[in-house]
């Protein structure tokens, strides 16, 4: 009897997902923990392993398949003991007729709504079959080729479109010659084929490509899909600038003696291969700051306050498929090198969309750095359900009063974004005085 491979649900909240890539094809042997997909969540890019041994024998699911519920079938395998071949026609039997009956089913509301007459399946020939027809609305109508339609990825047609590739004339290596995004990469655009210029001109009349998208200005303009994470970044941030009144608190911090500190720790540290960032230093003074003033480490929960014992802090990191705040867990009990360490690797998984839900599902206090790309001075948005998030700015020379008399000192300017619902004006205040006086005075933060 075949197994059905179904959608996993890789976190608590997962309802739905993107199978961005398929790492087996049909007909491959896979062992329990072989990585058989990547499945794109709300926040990451997770691997999914096999839990069984046994022989691929159908994909029910493409790569670069949207909106995928949690418990679908997205493939079948023979176990060690099947034939791959008596498993795959089984397999294939049952979509035909989960089919048919998914059109029985569907009958009854086309009837209604075009009057209560059914039409004859001889009208639509062409029309794809129930999988497609759901996928229709998600993405673009594949090109004709000699009248057949043209099996392509979402993704792949996404990039022949800003490619101006003409998918007929592409070889797919994909499953039943689908194709993939490796097959449009390296084709030749047709700009210099001499296609027919009607053929041409009529899909920009009803879905023009990307790059021919005109706005209401005359603005030319390439539309782009959001990915899962960009939809939850903006809802979440929406919510959060909708919901929680946000007040903010900003601090003017010297850093010459958190540099000269940091110089020292990284001779005596090289020897064990650590490196400390400023930024390293920060999310620890951060997390001293919360240690100082507890009234901060807060999280606003409708009629109570929940109010933590333990500082973790989410450090906010551009990755490409959006931002996301992985967590150093436990940030004021840990010394420098061990934040510094968790940092890096964290920080890499994040680019490249390895993180595991547990490393950026929750925190009690963010920080977000873009003192590297020379900003001087902004406001974060708060990451909900947390009540605080520290915005630091770039360090720079500037003019600064030392022991009553005009010098050049190395400052910084941060902002303390605070949920007022939680958090008064005055308590924001002692943290943001307690995190200057951290900076100001490094040696606090190695005890």
């Amino acid at each position: 009897m075949p197994t059905p491979i179904k959608m996993p649900a890789l976190s608590p909240t997962m309802e739905e997902g993107t199978l961005a890539r398929w790492l087996v094809k049909e007909g491959d042997q896979v062992s329990a923990g072989d990585v058989m997909a990547e499945i794109e969540t709300d926040k990451a890019t997770m691997e999914f392993e096999a839990v069984d041994e046994g022989t691929i024998v159908k994909i029910e699911v493409p790569e670069g398949t949207e909106g995928v519920k949690v418990g679908t079938v997205i493939a079948t395998l023979a176990g060690e003991d099947e034939d791959p071949e008596d498993a795959k026609a089984a397999a294939e039997s049952k979509p035909a007729e989960s089919e048919e009956t998914g059109k029985k089913d569907r009958a009854p509301a086309k009837a209604g709504a075009s009057g209560g007459e059914e039409k004859p399946s001889d009208e639509r020939p062409k029309s794809p079959t129930s999988a497609g027809a759901q996928e229709k609305p998600k993405t673009p109508a594949a090109p004709k080729a000699d009248g057949d339609r043209v099996i392509a990825s979402p993704l792949a047609k996404r990039i022949a479109e800003q490619k101006g590739i003409d998918l007929a004339s592409v070889q797919g290596s994909g499953p039943n010659g689908r194709i993939v995004k490796a097959d449009v990469e390296g084709a030749p655009t047709a700009a210099g084929q001499a296609q027919a210029p009607s053929k041409a001109a009529e899909p920009a009349k009803t879905a023009a490509p990307a790059g021919a998208q005109q706005s209401e200005f005359g603005a030319p303009y390439e539309a782009q899909k959001l990915n899962n994470v960009r939809k939850v970044i903006a809802r979440r941030l929406t919510e959060a600038k909708q919901t929680i009144p946000h007040i903010y608190l900003t601090v003017d911090v010297r850093l010459d003696a958190l540099l000269k500190l940091r110089g020292e720790l990284n001779a005596s540290l090289e020897a064990d291969g650590v490196k400390l960032s400023v930024n390293d230093l920060l999310i620890k003074a951060l997390a001293r700051a919360l240690q100082r003033v507890p009234q901060c480490n807060v999280s606003f929960q409708g009629d109570e306050l929940h109010q933590y014992t333990r500082q973790d802090i989410s450090v906010a990191v551009a990755a490409p498929s959006g931002l996301i705040t992985p967590i150093v867990v436990d940030a004021g009990h840990k010394g420098l090198a061990q934040i510094s360490t968790e940092m890096k690797e964290l920080a890499g998984k994040a680019r490249d969309g390895k993180l595991q839900p547990h490393e950026y599902q929750g925190g009690t206090a963010s920080i977000s750095n873009l003192g590297m790309f020379g900003t001087k001075q902004f406001d974060a948005v708060i990451n909900p359900p947390q009540a605080m998030i520290l915005a630091v700015g770039a360090g720079e020379k500037r003019p600064h009063v030392i022991d009553d008399a005009l010098g050049v000192a190395t400052m910084m300017t941060a902002t303390g974004s605070f949920d007022h619902r939680a958090i008064d004006g005055v308590d924001g205040a002692k943290l943001m005085e307690a995190f200057r006086n951290l900076v100001e005075n490094p040696m606090g933060l190695l005890v």
